[in-house]
């Protein structure tokens, strides 16, 4: 099946400091292709797989479910272990579940965390219909797009999948019960103004977090998907400023 423009995965191979990006639900690699890029050019060894069942027709996706799209992750996590010194986890929206649910599992593996607009749960009259709605409804409106500014676009499904949406609400109760177990350093970036995701989800991660280092910044002038959206380049500087931040506390701590 061919791939929608722009959905292609990007890998760079770059310097000792690897970083996952991990994109949203019913969306593609274009939503964090600009940050990816940033980071490639700044020597950073970079990973931005596509998920199973996305990138291509949404059929595709309704036969998937998130065990599939975590594995991807979590296979990406290791290739880049065994080619850098230090890894980072990134993800917008459900691609933040995902992150989260990576430094949850592998801990000491994971060096850091960025999330941008994390999903955490589902409205809550949806979740509870998902398991039998889904039975009689094929799809729902599409959840892409929720961007402020002018000419900008997102690439990825117009409809999701009921199926695959029901899929996703297990994912988020899983991650939301092993949140307690990050410890890495986080950053947390989420819009005031979201359509797709609520702000307290955002909350709710903080609130249950065990992390010790984490920085709060709330954008002012984008809607869910902030990559692509006014405040993309505070995104991609805030990222890269927390990562070398941690990069150079651990070669000074294995110094010294």
């Amino acid at each position: 099946m061919p791939l929608l423009p722009g959905a292609e995965p990007l890998r760079h191979d770059g310097g000792e400091v690897g970083v996952l990006l991990c994109h949203g639900f019913t969306g593609c690699p274009q939503s964090l292709r600009p940050w990816a890029e940033y980071l490639a050019e700044r020597d950073l060894t970079v990973s931005l797989p596509l998920l199973p069942g996305h990138g291509t027709r949404r059929q595709d996706l309704a036969v998937t479910g998130w065990q599939d799209w975590y594995a991807t992750v979590d296979l990406e996590l290791r290739a880049l272990r065994e080619r850098c010194e230090q890894v980072f986890v990134c993800g917008l929206s459900m691609g933040g579940a995902l992150a989260l649910r990576l430094a949850a599992r592998h801990g000491r593996a994971v060096d850091g965390v960025v999330v941008v607009n994390p999903a955490m749960t589902l409205p809550r009259l949806q979740g509870y219909a998902l398991p039998v709605l889904r039975h009689l409804v094929p799809s729902t409106r599409g959840v892409t797009g929720d961007i402020a500014k002018e000419g900008v676009t997102e690439v990825g499904y117009d409809r999701v999948p009921l199926h695959a949406a029901h899929s996703l609400w297990h994912l988020l109760r899983v991650v939301r019960g092993e949140l307690p177990r990050v410890t890495q350093p986080l950053l947390l970036l989420h819009s005031r103004v979201d359509h797709v995701v609520s702000p307290s989800d955002s909350a709710l991660v903080l609130s249950r977090v065990s992390s010790r280092d984490v920085t709060e910044t709330v954008l002012e002038r984008s809607l869910h998907v902030a990559t692509l959206d006014h405040d993309a380049e505070r995104i991609f500087a805030d990222s890269y400023g927390f990562i070398t931040r941690l990069t150079a506390r651990k070669t000074a701590r294995d110094g010294a």
